[in-house]
């Protein structure tokens, strides 16, 4: 156990784990789908979905990494007594790795980009014009050499193991994250046209709260925002002590995404309305605001410019943001090939992340050179359908295979009054019968889609 490594403070834990869970989606995707359903009724429904249903998987997970302590092909293999259910159990962490590098591939393109407009704003302030317009231009050279970057920051600090890599720069990294956002959200909101953005962010609109389309929205907003279904927390559930408290950790953890996410929409929204005073474009012909990838650099960049050499600045600050969001999600990534690997071989931590983060970026180099065919098919098959299916499977072996007085016997190591708790009278009744039904229902809706 001493090679895989422990979290060692509940802060760091914390830490780790919404970083895993705060990445580019939670900035660019949350504030966008607030304003197109309904403001704050949207995040009405959406924090009551985070309760009812990405709580109790994020729960299934943490519970089945500390209770194997183990990679996730071993650990969905240990809670199952059945020859038949440990095949499944290994076909299925198996899955989640290929998922979770398939992920990390397209994400440390995205993220490269990040950078790459990140030291655009620097140039600009230096007034270096012509490496200005390369960075920003779409280009093979550029998209590998971004990506290359950020593969190996990302290589670096997971190869100094559990607390002196990830939890320490976790650490560093998530504050930063925070006080970047607080610093932005006070400044946006002091220019014209800000107080339309919060009008449209804070003011409810409860005709849109039964539409199916914000239901859905909320849905795969709440599943999606804490990176589960690809056993990232599952790993980071590994590293916990025996002594700590499960269920206040993994509602911490919940907390604080939620929150960053609402930071979020904070200061995206406001700033996204601060463009159009400014004459910037922010809805798309049919009348919906723009999001993706054309709010991040296209709306955002344009709002930077028309604020002159200040805006150089605060485009800098932007973009820093975004990349540290992308380095908390992508070390969290990288980890769950990384522990399968340590625990499976003789090569030490610093070699196996090496290969196997040299890999990825392999696949990573593929899809630049063949963008338009690989990216989006990748990300539809990762995120939109494994995601929720290894999260199905994950719910089904939780609450139809594991035996009960096992599962009960791990919430108990640091809570010792769980089985006279709330939280154990309904949890494990959600995992078996709600949680399934509900992300069943949001798979048909997402292939109906």
């Amino acid at each position: 156990m001493s090679a895989r490594g422990q979290f060692s403070s509940r802060f760091g834990f914390i830490m780790a784990a919404a970083g895993a869970a705060v990445g580019l989606g939670n900035i660019w995707g949350f504030p966008t789908q607030v304003a197109t359903n309904g403001g704050a009724a949207f995040v009405m429904v959406y924090l009551l979905l985070t309760l009812i249903l990405a709580y109790p998987i994020l729960m299934a997970e943490l519970t089945i990494g500390r209770y194997a302590q183990a990679n996730m092909v071993d650990a969905m293999q240990d809670i199952a007594e059945s020859q038949t259910g440990k095949k499944f159990g290994k076909a299925t962490g198996w899955w989640g790795l290929g998922v979770v590098s398939l992920i990390l591939s397209f994400y440390s393109i995205v993220a490269g980009w990040m950078i790459a407009y990140f030291l655009q704003a620097l140039s600009l302030i230096l007034g270096w014009s012509e490496i200005s317009t390369w960075l920003v231009t779409f280009s093979i050279e550029r998209n590998i050499i971004f990506c290359t970057l950020f593969s190996l920051l990302t290589i670096n600090i997971v190869r100094h193991g559990v607390s002196e890599g990830i939890e320490k720069w976790s650490g560093r990294l998530m504050p930063a994250l925070l006080i970047l956002i607080v610093s932005m959200i006070i400044f946006v909101a002091t220019l014209e046209g800000a107080s339309e953005g919060w009008r449209v962010y804070v003011v409810p609109d409860f005709s849109k709260i039964l539409q199916p389309n914000l239901l859905v929205s909320a849905m795969g907003q709440a599943f999606f925002s804490l990176s589960l279904g690809v056993g990232t927390m599952l790993i980071y559930g590994s590293y916990i002590s025996k002594e700590e408290n499960l269920v206040s950790l993994g509602f911490s953890v919940a907390l604080v995404d939620s929150g960053i996410a609402i930071l979020a929409g904070m200061l995206i929204i406001p700033a996204m309305y601060v463009a159009l005073h400014n004459g910037v474009t922010i809805f798309s012909p049919d009348g919906i605001l723009l999001d993706g990838d054309q709010l991040i650099f296209t709306v955002i960049p344009a709002l930077f410019s028309s604020m002159g050499q200040v805006g150089y600045i605060i485009s800098a600050a932007f973009f820093l943001l975004m990349t540290i969001a992308a380095l908390t999600s992508s070390i969290s990534m990288l980890e769950v090939p990384i522990a399968y690997s340590l625990e499976n071989s003789k090569a030490s931590r610093q070699k196996i992340t090496l290969v196997i983060g040299l890999m990825i970026l392999a696949i990573s180099i593929t899809v630049i050179f063949y963008f338009d065919m690989l990216f989006g098919t990748i990300v539809t098959l990762t995120t939109q359908y494994s995601q929720p299916l290894i999260s199905l499977i994950m719910c089904i072996f939780v609450g139809w295979i594991w035996h009960r007085n096992k599962l009960l016997g791990e919430l108990k190591q640091g809570n010792e009054s769980i089985e006279s708790s709330i939280f154990w009278r309904l949890w494990p009744y959600y995992v078996k019968f709600i949680c399934p039904v509900i992300i069943a229902a949001m798979f048909i809706q997402t292939i109906r889609a």
